[in-house]
């Protein structure tokens, strides 16, 4: 772990170019050309050549009017035809990204505006070190040339363009929206400033298919709200290309359900065979309201978080630099209608690792085989991205910062973590990579740095059951240093799931650092942070878990205190409250004998997942439960955890086997009970495998955690 400025890289990486440069820009084409009105995405082709070898990859830099340059697109690895390089697919759509603050946390803020646009294209050469660039212009044209604001269909069928004329400065404007039947309460999206001049968009979301709406915009000056000309109109039908899925009541909504959150977000992964569906929401009634179903190849996403400004993150699909490692490579940021606002990916990010001596960070492509003991490699982004952090301590950028799990593969002598095969082994760990607000690496964290044992992690400690992976094995990463001569199946040891970025420490340690879930250690751990801060050591400052640094206070005398296997690790109420966590229980439900899930001989609350809340203390550590609820439901994996505003819970057991080629997930609201036996929810709704999901007041405003 070490922080490092982006003007220092820059520096690093000018300092490689020779005086004579040989890689060279030869075109840089959009379709269609300027100009074009907002709304409308335009595909960008760039060629170029370059003496070398390669390969050459592309970045893309976007200024849009009266704003700064934001990096839209990192570093990636063209196709060559002989000396000639085309840059990977490039589709833009015009948007202005700002820093905005709002409840508290620097957030960037992203709307389609008019006006004459920079888009500046790097070309580099990563062997060489050379580089080349390019800068076009292109004009944006507003939708409203009037006083009456206008409403464009766009890509996704439940999403529309709301387009209202310019307001005056030092206002805010948003945009209200309801059901003309009136069924349900009107809709408000986020504010944004007012740009005297330019017009306002808005991604209006969260819709009943095939409904009639109005809508209208809301100026906003200090306590003076003013509505705007109403429009009507009817939303979209979902789209037959795509297979969606089917939800149900697994038993009746409760009236007690907390009605100031009526809408589910879902991620839906699909582990096993089957379809792949489009992530979606849906009401708590089953109906669904939005979806995301990216273009690309070989579709699979894991949206990790919906954001305070209507846009999300999702780790994706595609190949980086290394076609062997196919999986997520890219990691995302989306607006509501499925558009791409900016990207990065894990070979850039690879490169810029090296640069600040992150010596576990090599290509896996580049290692000899068989790996020598020692050789460790990146693999790919897994699991979970967050975008709650501030600027790193010095930064001269804007928030917000965005963290990162990636899985290393290193590999150990023979016998390590009692590896029976006589060879080398391959262990799987994780690095938390944090990135600046142009998504430029700046700090990391490096479990293999800190695997010497407690109060560190220890290497000799394997995974709590076990668990191990091979080539192309159902929720593993790719392994990409198996091969002849290393032990034939890799230990999956930590298996990081989770981050939080705890802002607001309330409990008697220091603040502003991350907290991770280990799932195959049963751990929660704090890593020492400081937002990026010089004299952050990136040491882990406590484990909680079974055989960790606290002590449980088991007030609700409960056979197995502890959680195990867990997912979503989060402390609510923007980290002075609860801590929330779904338990998975799998250490649990194995060392229940017999091991037949749902026996009548299991012990009371031994084969289901629990809903877990905890207070705890880092000056007695000690950890004291404020709910263990048996959720009814065993989830082998994955799962959500989430304190509602009405004081309840929202669980999600997210993989539940029925039989063996049916596997369905529950979205589920539970009243707050201080116990350790069944639960009596207040929302059980069924639907396919999810990863995780989110009980939310709209798109625009999802929980902070």
């Amino acid at each position: 772990m070490k922080a490092r400025t982006v003007s220092a890289i820059l520096l690093l990486l000018t300092s490689l170019v020779p005086a004579s440069a040989t890689v060279q820009i030869l075109s840089m084409t959009p379709s269609p050309k300027s100009p074009q009105a907002i709304g409308k995405t335009i595909a960008w082709t760039v060629t170029a050549s370059d003496t070398h070898v390669g390969p050459l990859t592309f970045q893309f830099y976007v200024t849009a009017p009266g704003g700064a340059p934001f990096m839209v697109r990192d570093f990636n690895v063209g196709t060559p035809n002989a000396s000639t390089w085309t840059s990977p697919a490039f589709t833009w759509l015009p948007t202005a990204c700002t820093s905005v603050n709002s409840s508290g946390l620097d957030e960037l803020s992203c709307e389609p505006i008019e006006g004459i646009y920079s888009i500046e294209v790097v070309a580099k050469d990563f062997v060489s070190g050379e580089t080349a660039s390019k800068t076009a212009k292109f004009q944006v044209t507003p939708l409203v040339t009037g006083s009456t604001p206008v409403l464009t269909p766009t890509g996704n069928t439940l999403v529309t363009m709301f387009s209202v004329p310019p307001c005056a400065a030092g206002s805010f404007v948003r945009a209200s929206f309801q059901e003309q039947s009136l069924k349900t309460p009107a809709t408000i999206t986020n504010k944004v400033p007012c740009h005297p001049g330019i017009t306002s968009n808005f991604e209006i979301a969260g819709v009943y298919v095939n409904t009639p709406y109005k809508i209208f915009a809301q100026t906003i000056t200090g306590t003076k709200v003013v509505n705007g000309p109403t429009l009507t109109y009817t939303t979209g039908n979902l789209p037959s290309s795509i297979s969606f899925p089917t939800f149900s009541q697994a038993m009746p909504k409760n009236a007690n359900a907390d009605g100031a959150l009526p809408l589910v977000l879902h991620n839906l992964i699909q582990l096993g065979a089957g379809a792949v569906y489009p992530d979606v929401a849906t009401d708590l009634l089953d109906h669904i309201m939005w979806y995301y179903y990216p273009n690309d190849t070989g579709h699979s996403d894991t949206l990790t978080r919906p954001l305070q400004n209507g846009t999300f993150l999702s780790i994706e699909n595609g190949s980086a630099w290394d076609p062997a490692a196919s999986g997520g490579q890219f990691l995302r940021q989306v607006d509501l209608a499925g558009n791409v606002i900016r990207e990065t990916n894990t070979g850039v990010l690879q490169q810029e690792l090296l640069a600040m001596g992150a010596k576990d960070a090599q290509a896996c492509s580049a290692i000899a085989k068989p790996a020598a003991i020692g050789a460790a490699c990146l693999g790919e982004f897994h699991h979970d991205a967050i975008q709650t952090l501030p600027p790193t301590v010095g930064s001269s950028l804007p928030g917000p910062f965005t963290a990162v799990i990636v899985d290393i593969e290193k590999i150990f002598p023979a016998g390590t973590q009692n590896d029976t095969s006589g060879l080398p082994v391959d262990i799987i760990g994780d690095m938390i990579i944090v990135l600046d607000s142009n998504w430029q690496a700046v700090w990391y964290f490096d479990t293999f740095q800190h695997d010497g044992g407690a109060p560190q992690l220890d290497i000799t400690r394997a995974a709590v059951m076990g668990e191990t992976c091979v080539s192309g094995q159902s929720g593993c990463p790719p392994m990409l240093l198996l091969g002849t001569g290393i032990a034939p199946k890799a230990h999956d040891w930590l298996h990081a799931n989770s981050l939080y970025y705890w802002p607001n420490d309330t409990f008697g340690g220091a603040s502003k650092d991350i907290v991770w879930s280990s799932r195959h250690q049963d751990w929660v751990m704090k890593v020492d942070y400081q937002d990026g801060s010089p004299s952050a050591t990136g040491n882990i400052l406590w484990r909680m878990g079974n055989d960790g640094d606290f002590t449980f206070d088991n007030k609700f005398s409960d056979p197995w205190p502890w959680f195990s296997h867990q997912h979503d690790v989060g402390i609510e109420e923007n980290g002075a409250g609860v801590m929330t966590i779904f338990d998975n229980g799998n250490t649990r439900v194995i060392a229940d004998p017999p091991l037949g899930l749902g026996s009548a001989l299991c012990q009371p609350n031994d084969c289901n997942s629990r809903g877990m809340a905890v207070n705890f203390s880092e000056t007695s550590m000690t950890v004291t439960p404020v709910l263990s609820s048996d959720l009814g439901y065993y989830s082998t994996a994955m799962g959500s955890a989430q304190l509602l505003s009405n004081g309840d819970y929202f669980f999600q057991p997210a993989i539940v086997i029925l039989t063996l080629n049916d596997t369905v997930g529950y979205s589920m609201e539970v009243p707050p009970t201080p116990a350790t036996g069944p639960t009596t929810p207040l929302l059980d709704m069924e639907g396919p495998e999810h990863y995780r999901g989110w009980q939310m007041t709209s798109m625009y405003f999802p929980p902070i955690t």
